[in-house]
């Protein structure tokens, strides 16, 4: 075996690895989620994350690859790869096409999970299939074609976003939002006057689980786009995405010690997935003290969403605006503010930092970038919802919403209290 084809074999291994370790966040999102939520929805949540693998990978390899990362027609869209088949010349990598599909595929999985979590506990399961189909199928992928593909408008500007602070999280938060003020409020969460009714998370431990999963995965999420194992940024990549994260979960420890005289467990669980979010767009191109100041004030940005999102009467169950659209746009404009000389050299146009020299070159592009692709994702996502509810409801019904989706929608609780074996003909019957 010559060094070439160990190179190969090395960053194949390096891909396939870091796409697995992304994978498992789904499973970081479910008890998190899951743990967010009341006890009668979390086999909710969980069918939820099975409908964005499944359905998610599926649509991607019929088409959404190829809308993404095709030929390019004007900058907008991709022509080819359906399938993973057709003219792909132009993606030269030291992997192969299956390889990529797979990494990238991970990724348009995480984009939907983000918006599951902010229509929990109400959203009708049958239009959240279809709502997976649009986000995995077309709206991620052509937000992605124009940052990623290397022939779509934003990249040909200079915008940096190296993991997806926006092509991912800004999106996806953004999605979200649109969602959650679509479908409105789960009954109950705000009193006609205008209180805000808290809804106790059914399990913290979990969610707190969830939350050390993703963390965990974010290692893959960021290390990994460099699809090289012998990338020499690796290293500075994993540090920057540690002290971010830590940043974020130690501001929001402080802050709402501050804030609320105690530390608020489910604000410091969502402070260190801010600070995740918040570095992914600049880890290989910003410094650790930069790190440590984007984890710390997207820390601190989400909790005080938190509390506007609930003053205006937008229920989002588990703060997915408030961590990744949020954390997402700070990210992403950081990079224009931070991004050093040395490390962004050879990307994009050579834009870097202002606060380095760089001018308002690259927090220019970045700006632009952040604006059209979070408009992109809210109302396409609008869009989307209003297409789907003149076929089907959007929301559940009353009596299914105050009963729980696990019964009312699955016909099975998540934690059951029988202790024997169960009639199968009774309840065969009784549905």
């Amino acid at each position: 075996m010559d060094v070439i084809e160990l190179s190969k074999g090395l960053d194949t291994i390096w891909v396939v690895l870091t796409a697995a370790m992304i994978l498992l966040m789904e499973g970081g999102f479910a008890l998190l989620e899951a743990g967010f939520v009341r006890q009668k929805n979390a086999v909710s949540i969980i069918m939820k994350v099975f409908v964005d693998i499944a359905f998610g990978a599926l649509v991607f390899y019929f088409f959404g690859f190829a809308l993404m990362y095709g030929q390019d027609a004007g900058g907008l869209i991709g022509t080819t790869g359906f399938l993973i088949n057709g003219d792909l010349s132009h993606i030269v990598l030291n992997i192969t096409h299956e390889t990529y599909w797979l990494f990238q595929c991970a990724f348009v999985i995480a984009v939907i999970s983000i918006v599951s979590g902010a229509v929990a506990e109400r959203i009708n399961f049958r239009a959240y299939i279809l709502l997976t189909i649009a986000m995995t199928g077309f709206i991620y992928p052509l937000a992605g074609h124009w940052v990623w593909s290397g022939s779509g408008f934003l990249g040909k500007l200079g915008m940096i976003d190296f993991a997806g602070s926006a092509v991912i999280h800004a999106l996806g938060g953004f999605s979200a939002l649109a969602a959650a003020i679509f479908i409105g409020p789960r009954i109950g969460k705000f009193s006609a006057d205008g209180k805000v009714n808290i809804v106790p998370p059914s399990n913290l431990p979990l969610a707190s689980v969830g939350a050390f999963i993703l963390w965990f995965g974010w290692f893959g999420f960021n290390a990994g786009s460099t699809l090289s194992a012998t990338n020499g940024s690796i290293g500075h990549i994993a540090i920057t995405t540690m002290l971010s994260a830590a940043a974020g979960g130690a501001t929001c420890i402080l802050f709402t010690m501050f804030r609320y005289k105690k530390a608020d467990p489910p604000m410091v669980i969502n402070g260190s997935l801010a600070g995740l979010v918040g570095i992914t767009a600049g880890c290989a191109f910003v410094s650790d003290i930069a790190a440590i100041g984007i984890g710390a004030v997207s820390g601190i940005a989400m909790v005080l969403v938190t509390e506007w999102l609930e003053g205006r009467q937008v229920d989002d169950p588990v703060g997915a605006f408030a961590v990744h659209g949020v954390s997402g746009s700070i990210g992403t404009l950081a990079v224009g503010l931070f991004a050093l000389p040395e490390l962004t050299e050879g990307v994009g146009k050579g834009y870097y930092g202002l606060f380095y020299g760089g001018g308002f070159n690259l927090l220019g592009v970045q700006a632009l970038g952040l604006v059209t692709v979070s408009v992109w994702g809210f109302l396409l996502t609008w869009g989307a919802l209003w297409l789907i509810r003149k076929v089907m409801p959007v929301r559940v019904s009353k009596d299914e919403e105050l009963i729980g989706l696990d019964v009312g929608i699955h016909g099975v609780p998540a934690y059951s209290q029988e202790h024997d074996f169960l009639d199968y003909d009774r309840l065969r019957n009784s549905k």
